[in-house]
């Protein structure tokens, strides 16, 4: 039987799809939706990545446990100091989290970094603060959707999408209404700088928001006031923060930042994600989740689940603790004997920045990284262990000259999860051992397949 991916490829014709017009037709479109991240295409790809409903449901049942998890540790660590030590929180951060939000939920929207394959599927880190990518995979899908090509494809499979615009509004919608929110409709507010790459997906966002009935503004955080009782957005009174600025961008300019966060603590607007989502942000949230010392914060059946999903996890300090195997070692030691197997990365950063793949890494590198980590702050760093990643052909353009290549590439399946429900996926493309957009990476849609009945 011909795969869904054997057959798009055959569809692709030398002298339609794969010719310098057709690219040139197409890219000019993805601008015109605004497809792009800091002006570069976000998708220089001819396909979209298939997934059968078989593997979704298996993706979606740990996504969410996982994300139930996440809220649990939360609400623990808000009153356990010892848990927020084991975080790896900051004192600045500690004074951001004791603020009350007015609601449970610390993370409406979160995202999963996976790897899906046949026989395994691993969890790289939890995104629980504010996860880009959904205007910009919603209206890419759509793009995809309308295609002939598509159409073509559609006679031997069944392919639909994920419609993440109403599903994002709905938890917001959800989240202001637990924080007892009465208008109807909020008036909500997207804040994040104006500088930022994903400026042009927040408009995408506020025209899908108004065109489904909720006012929606998109103000940079500088250009907010606050009069002791009203958020005020470009003349409008603020009912429901979106929040896309980063806490750490918070902290580091926390004047410009004053009047969002002096109504956040007045409980004069809801906020999305609340400050407390920081708790399970952090990568040492899977150190918690894989570390026998919190082992009673979870069942029998989350552990099991973290056993297969969930990699081996250590804020990087000196120390004893337990390896994989369950043997009791020097971590350093046991970091240096099996770089081939380890990452080291920041526990609070994205983009890829400062990660160091240990099978990648010369010795000394190796050393040199550990050394690092240990003469920073503690918590600044967790070691991981290595899992098995996804790699699968994809035609890819090139341009100068121009060409379509079929190009293995990594695969970065990313569960977008909204009030602890998968509602699709962000799938991020690259050559690299990292998946990541900020690093140079590329996205395609996902298409949920199954083959038409005769």
């Amino acid at each position: 039987m011909t795969s869904p991916v054997e057959y798009w490829h055959t569809l692709l014709r030398p002298e339609a799809e794969l010719t310098e017009a057709y690219w040139q037709a197409l890219e000019a479109e993805m601008r015109a939706r605004r497809l792009t991240f800091g002006g570069r295409l976000n998708c220089p790809f001819l396909r979209p990545i298939f997934v059968s409903p078989a593997d979704l449901a298996r993706v979606a049942s740990v996504a969410e446990s996982i994300a139930v998890v996440g809220e649990r540790v939360v609400a623990a660590a808000v009153h356990a100091p010892a848990l927020l030590d084991a975080l790896g929180l900051t004192e600045e951060e500690r004074s951001l989290v004791a603020i009350e939000p007015g609601y449970a939920c610390a993370s409406t929207s979160s995202r999963l970094d996976s790897f899906l394959l046949p026989d395994s599927l691993a969890f790289a880190e939890y995104n629980a603060e504010a996860p880009a990518g959904f205007g910009y995979t919603e209206t890419l899908s759509e793009l995809f959707d309308g295609l002939p090509l598509m159409a073509r494809f559609r006679e031997r499979f069944e392919a639909t999408y994920f419609p993440l615009m109403a599903s994002i509004l709905e938890a917001l919608l959800a989240s202001y209404r637990e924080w007892g929110g009465r208008a109807d409709p909020p008036t909500v507010l997207i804040t994040d700088w104006r500088e930022v790459p994903t400026w042009s997906e927040f408009q995408i966002i506020r025209e899908r928001f108004e065109q489904l009935g909720v006012p929606t503004v998109v103000v940079d955080p500088r250009e907010l006031t606050f009069d002791g009782r009203h958020l005020v957005a470009d003349g409008r009174r603020i009912d429901l923060v979106y929040r896309r600025v980063l806490i750490n961008d918070i902290l580091a300019r926390r004047a410009e930042c004053q009047p969002l966060l002096d109504a956040y603590a007045a409980g004069a607007v809801c906020m999305a994600n609340t400050l407390r989502c920081k708790i399970p942000h952090k990568k040492a949230f899977f150190a918690v989740l894989t570390d026998p010392r919190h082992v009673g914060l979870f069942d029998d059946a989350e552990r099991a689940i973290f056993a297969r999903h969930i990699p081996w996890t250590r804020l990087l300090a000196e120390g004893r603790t337990t390896a994989p195997d369950g043997r009791e070692v020097d971590l350093i030691a046991d970091l240096r004997a099996r770089r081939d197997d380890l990452v080291i990365k920041p526990n609070d950063e994205y983009g890829g920045a400062g990660v160091v793949l240990g099978w990648e890494a010369t010795p000394a590198a190796w050393d040199e990284a550990i050394a690092r980590a240990l003469a920073d702050r503690p918590g600044t760093w967790v070691a991981q262990q290595r899992i098995t990643v996804r790699r699968e052909v994809f035609p890819m353009v090139t341009t100068d000259p121009f060409g379509v290549e079929f190009r293995e590439m990594l695969v970065d399946f990313a569960p977008y999860i909204f009030r602890g429900k998968v509602a699709g996926f962000l799938t991020r493309l690259s050559t690299s051992g990292l998946a990541n957009v900020t690093s140079g990476g590329g996205q395609v849609p996902t298409f949920v397949v199954r083959e038409t009945t005769p």
